[in-house]
């Protein structure tokens, strides 16, 4: 596939995260881009107000002509979270077009490129926005694809001048298998989409595939404590390649120092984002910044100005009484770490948390994981499992993980009954977290507590 060839992409599932990516990406190049989701919401209102034509209905009068007929200078482009029945994608397949996965299109791209992947069932997307925010603002460039909105750019797509992109490589579906990083960094490897994998050892085993993909000459930057090494290890307040020590809170912000070994230290670094975890993520990205030969002044400043990846630790109410703060975590290690440093910032303060589980088979997998997690709020709002691509399964309910729960002030919720107690308990201090359409909420939850 010869991308500078193609003139026209239809994108199936165009509005997931990273096929909105790819088609900001192809109209930035000049395509006519076009595609189909199954629900409208804020990011396919973006991507049309951005001249990119959404349809929502699976219905082949609705496609264009131009789409309709097998063309070289056309790129068809699907995400695996479509249902095979689709109208449209058996359209597609029965005309004889070639249909492309999103990662396949991805690594297509970054193939001659000098690529930064960051992968992790965890912390990948706040990494990658990370890195690619401090080549952006130290002048250095980059490209890149983001499986979130960057909050200091408002899109998860970034263009650049030199050959260097930044790429969020997603484990699932083993997608990331298709790129070829001069650079790798891995956040985690927590066990996760089991449904995709069947066992951890098989989760292992594919980062570990990951990892081999990796140039020849290229490096490797690797949490300590994961199953595998690289050439570069890193953590919190552990001895090892590069760390973080001295973490501390002041006046709401966090700041640490960052060693490398040898004997390089950077001290009292202010990051503009918080979270214990974001503070080891900022020790990933300063060791790619300083690989890449970044200066410290450089590395310092842009620190202090990220602001993040929209529902990743992100304020949406900070005031005097009133704090509402949204998180797009939905396993209980990410649950785990934001929640930690919820009770580090604010530790005298009544936390209600309201929380969404994602998937059946995730909340039968990690059942009491969540259940030893989600005791550490004040107050639990859950709400019902988001199924997403799943169908139910027997006996796997919302009321059975609250029932394993160990916490007196806990309740089984209703969107409508969530914005019922909030307005009529008015909390100090709210969070929403979860990966389904919790996000929904944020509005309606904002100005709930706004008016406080």
């Amino acid at each position: 596939m010869n991308l500078d060839h193609i003139k026209r992409v239809y994108l199936l599932g165009i509005g997931g995260i990273g096929m909105s990516g790819l088609a900001r990406y192809f109209k930035h190049l000049g395509c006519d881009v076009k595609g189909y989701d199954k629900t409208e919401t804020d990011l396919t209102k973006a991507l049309v107000a951005e001249g990119i034509d959404v349809i929502y209905q699976d219905d082949l009068s609705l496609l264009p002509a131009a789409f309709q007929t097998v063309s070289t200078d056309t790129l068809l482009i699907f995400t695996p979270a479509v249902p095979k029945d689709l109208q449209l994608k058996n359209f597609f397949l029965t005309q004889g077009f070639q249909l492309y996965k999103r990662s396949e299109v991805l690594g297509i791209i970054s193939a001659s490129r000098f690529t930064i992947a960051v992968a992790g069932t965890h912390g990948k997307t706040t990494t990658s926005t990370m890195i690619a925010h401090l080549l952006k603002d130290s002048g250095y460039d980059c490209s890149a694809f983001l499986g979130g909105i960057s909050s200091n750019y408002n899109s998860n797509v970034l263009y650049g001048e030199n050959n260097v992109v930044v790429v969020e490589a997603d484990e699932y579906d083993r997608s990331f298998l298709t790129l070829h990083p001069n650079i790798a960094v891995v956040t985690s490897a927590d066990a996760d989409h089991l449904d995709i994998y069947g066992d951890e050892a098989h989760l292992i085993q594919s980062f570990e595939l990951f990892m081999q993909r990796v140039v020849s000459d290229g490096t490797t930057i690797v949490k300590k404590g994961l199953p595998f090494s690289g050439t570069i290890s890193y953590a919190n307040d552990e001895i090892c390649d590069a760390y973080a020590t001295n973490i501390r809170v002041e006046d709401g912000a966090f700041y640490f120092n960052y060693t490398a070994a040898p004997d390089y230290h950077i001290n009292d670094i202010h990051l503009g984002i918080a979270g214990l975890h974001n503070v080891e993520n900022a020790v990933a990205a300063i060791t790619v910044a300083l690989q890449l030969g970044i200066s410290e002044d450089k590395i310092r400043a842009a620190l202090a100005s990220f602001r993040g990846a929209k529902r990743r630790f992100e304020y949406i109410v900070k005031k005097s009484g009133a704090i509402y703060i949204d998180d797009y975590a939905h396993h209980p290690e990410e649950l785990r770490a934001f929640l930690a440093s919820m009770r580090k910032l604010y530790a005298d303060t009544k936390l209600t948390v309201i929380f969404q589980p994602h998937l059946f088979s995730r909340t039968r997998d990690f059942v009491d994981g969540f259940a030893e997690v989600l005791a550490m709020a004040d107050e639990l709002l859950l709400m019902d499992i988001y199924p997403a691509r799943e169908l139910p399964i027997e006996g796997v309910t919302s009321a059975w993980l609250l029932d394993k729960i160990n916490l007196e002030n806990k309740r089984l919720v209703s969107p409508s009954e969530v914005l019922a107690i909030v307005e009529t308990e008015k909390p100090g201090l709210l969070v929403t977290v979860g990966a389904g359409d919790i996000d929904r909420l944020v509005k309606p939850l904002k100005e709930l507590m706004e008016n406080a």
